[in-house]
């Protein structure tokens, strides 16, 4: 009885440890868990920076989200640099849910790279009003390339729900963000990753790179490095770029270029051995072991262009830390407009050759997304008498349930083309698919034909896949049915294609929004074979800062290095050369006067010819008349300005000058961020665009020329589209003209047969 008792005393207290340990271990459960730490390994003195991206700059147009029924869901998407981590990630949204939706049963629902990181429940206090919320993320989950994407789970009935109905709807502000803290790596020297981590392809911002020399760069090491800018350009495409150039010193918390010869270093290479052919290295700066220099070395200045035009055209071969170049042969020379970025105007263009990114041509959902393409075009294609651009486009969809009005729309430039019916399956008839492997999907062929008068430098080509869904929610006698939507899926054919060949080169100049949005008449070759730069003798760095950005801009606007630019610094040199000039920092003194120059910024002086008419918009046709100058004034300021010039050539009625110009350090600033943004450049045209605090100003002024090559009578027949008068006069000349002919014609006619009566008599 007693052993008993002892059992039965010993199963009583293990019950009651079991009792009083389960709450402890339950509230343990649901404690909130600490973050792991991700960065356990990455030095505790590394930098850190704090990033911000706001939805009204990530999120697309026009910033803010509208998430539907039909359309749940909407994303973002960011990128991490190589040489950085996350190492905090917090996202702040502002959001208004629809007063219909039901408290509890609506959510916001949030994915980072599809895993659900968070949750918003939709509570009664909310319906209807601002509110704001911030979610924390886990920076595990962030990789290279990610997507933070806002799903709508809303609900405005228990029973017999459409999901198309306009009363579910959540927005979210453009004032939401994204906070990440990103913490910076040590990185290894290896060139192999090259270009990272001096450009990388995940980070978004446009492009800042300095470039340091010795002291100011002669031609040989402003053209090295002037080729090294386009290359960078070439890689930074629409993100923009910027390079700051340096004298004997590194910029504070920035990788950077460093170009130095055995005789010529910067003071914090003296240590470094000297080199034998032309090399590139990768090295740690001196005193931030985080920061990278690429060192771009030679016996003498030659090896240096040497060594660049390696990079340009031998990237793919370089590794390790060190990488010597024995030789470049440039072999064959590029034709005029083959620029990579450009559609190909010898040939129809495959939609395959203008993709940027994999699976660019689908598109999935209830409502899928449109589907973009940019066509870039050389400004100077002669289309003003052309019909149209043909354009064969194949496209695949998914059938609609029924014949609901589902369609296909075409936009250019935001502006409505075409549209197209998207059929049901079962009235399409019998088709053969061209893909086994989409049998779902219906195939269609369309030959459209694109106005050219609305055809840019830059054009947005846009498919809409429009689907009308039909849901059912309920009958009128009472029974429901529920049906489950089922998604889209699109594709436009990458075998599709666009046709601009055949037409001819033909542009009124001077024209600085050519130059501008295209490089042009300098990118008419890609690799700038005729094109002349001038410089100062001895530039300041502001100067050769400029003269980066701007070689930098045609690379991004061509998608090719300038390995064939010419510079100089002696004008007298300059006049017998055969090529378009392009001069930063002044304009020689036998070209200043008021027939050639319409605006010079010199110092602290500057004046500038008004034309008669003032016509501030660039698309607008104007007379001789209004451009010729009708007034000059001359004064004196103490605010900074910058300017770009565009006149004919001097010495080749074929050739044309763009001039950058500067009167200050900030002028200099001014020009290069007009440079930069994009928004700026759209502001540029004309024949002068003066660059103040307060933005960009252009004018046409003076006389015009033209570039090209059109036969006589396709100019006459140009002249006359833009004098209506005189093109009427001539209707009518031509018209009499015609019936005199007709009326003799038929005088000889009628004397022949009277001739003949009176023989037979």
């Amino acid at each position: 009885m007693t052993k008993k008792l002892s059992w039965f005393t010993a199963l009583m207290l293990g019950c009651v440890a079991v009792v009083q340990a389960a709450p402890q271990t339950s509230g343990a459960l649901n404690a909130p868990q600490p973050l792991p730490e991700v960065n356990a390994l990455v030095d505790a003195n590394a930098p850190l920076r704090d990033s911000q991206l706001v939805f009204n700059q990530v999120a697309p147009p026009p910033g803010s989200m509208t998430l539907r029924g039909t359309e749940p869901s909407s994303q973002i998407e960011f990128g991490v640099r190589s040489d950085e981590v996350v190492t905090r990630a917090l996202l702040n949204l502002s959001y208004r849910p629809s007063p219909a939706l039901i408290p509890t049963l609506s959510q916001l629902k949030v994915y980072l790279n599809d895993e659900l990181v968070g949750l918003v429940t939709v509570t009664a206090d909310q319906l209807g009003k601002e509110n704001q919320t911030q979610i924390p993320i886990d920076p595990r989950f962030i990789s290279d390339f990610n997507r933070v994407r806002l799903e709508l789970v809303g609900h405005y009935a228990n029973v017999c729900e459409n999901p198309a109905n306009s009363t579910i709807w959540l927005d979210i502000g453009k004032a939401s963000k994204l906070d990440l803290t990103l913490q910076k790596l040590p990185l290894k020297n290896d060139l192999s990753h090259f270009p990272e981590p001096f450009f990388d392809t995940r980070d978004s911002r446009p492009l800042q790179l300095p470039m340091v020399f010795n002291a100011q760069p002669n031609l040989l090491q402003q053209r090295a490095a002037g080729i090294l800018a386009s290359w960078f350009g070439s890689k930074a495409q629409w993100r923009g770029q910027s390079f700051p150039v340096l004298y004997n010193q590194l910029p504070k918390e920035q990788h950077a270029v460093v170009f130095a010869t055995n005789d010529h270093r910067p003071d914090f290479l003296k240590d470094l051995p000297p080199v034998e052919k032309p090399t590139v290295e990768m090295v740690n700066q001196p005193d931030n072991p985080y920061e990278k220099m690429l060192l771009i070395l030679g016996r003498d200045d030659q090896d240096l262009l040497t060594a660049v035009e390696g990079i340009a055209q031998g990237q793919l071969l370089l590794r390790g830390d060190t990488s010597t170049i024995d030789s470049v042969k440039l072999l064959a020379a590029r034709q005029a407009y083959d620029a990579p970025n450009w559609v190909r105007t010898d040939r129809r263009t495959t939609f395959a050759e203008l993709t940027q990114y994999q699976n660019q041509l689908q598109g999935d959902g209830l409502q899928p997304n449109p589907i973009s393409l940019t066509l870039n075009l050389p400004p100077d294609l002669f289309l003003v008498r052309a019909r149209g651009i043909d354009m064969d486009l194949r496209y695949r969809y998914t059938s609609p349930i029924q014949q609901d009005g589902s369609r296909l729309a075409v936009h250019l430039n935001n502006q409505f083309m075409q549209d197209y019916p998207l059929t049901p399956k079962d009235t399409a008839g019998q088709q053969l698919m061209r893909i086994p492997l989409m049998q779902g999907l219906q195939d269609s062929n369309r030959q459209l034909t694109i106005p050219a008068l609305r055809l840019g430098v830059v054009n947005q080509l846009r498919f809409n896949f429009d689907y009308a869904n039909t849901f059912i929610g309920g009958t009128a006698d009472g029974r429901c049915e529920t049906v489950t939507a089922v998604g889209h899926h699109v594709v436009i054919d990458d075998t599709s294609s666009i046709d601009f060949s055949g037409y001819r080169h033909y542009i009124e100049m001077p024209s600085l929004g050519a130059f501008a949005n295209a490089g042009f008449p300098y990118s008419r070759y890609a690799d700038l074979a005729q094109t002349l730069v001038l410089v100062q003798p001895k530039p300041s760095n502001d100067e050769v800062s400029t003269l980066l950005n701007a070689l930098g801009s045609i690379g991004a606007q061509t998608g090719y290095p300038a390995l064939r630019v010419q510079m100089s610094d002696d004008w007298s040199k300059a006049k017998s050369a055969d090529a378009d000039m392009l001069m930063i920092g002044g304009i020689p003194p036998d070209l200043q006067d008021d027939t050639k120059i319409p605006l010079l910024a010199d110092a602290a002086r500057s004046w500038i010819s008004m034309p008669a008419r003032s016509n501030a918009v660039a698309n607008v046709p104007i007379s001789d008349s209004e451009r010729a100058a009708e007034s000059q004034t001359t004064l004196s300021s103490r605010g900074p300005m910058g300017a770009i010039v565009g006149f004919q050539s001097p010495f080749n009625d074929q050739r044309s000058v763009v001039a950058l110009l500067a009167d200050s350090p900030r002028g200099w600033e001014l020009l290069n961020n007009a440079l930069l943004d994009s928004g700026k450049r759209a502001a540029v045209f004309g024949s002068a665009a003066v660059i103040r605090e307060s933005g960009v100003n252009s004018i046409r002024v003076g006389e015009t020329y033209y570039v090209g090559h059109l036969p006589w009578w396709e100019r006459l027949w140009n002249l006359l589209a833009t004098h209506p008068v005189w093109l009427a006069i001539c209707a009518v000349v031509v018209v009499i003209l015609f019936a005199l002919m007709a009326w003799r014609l038929m005088r000889m006619v009628s004397r022949r047969r009277l001739a003949e009566l009176d023989d037979d008599e």
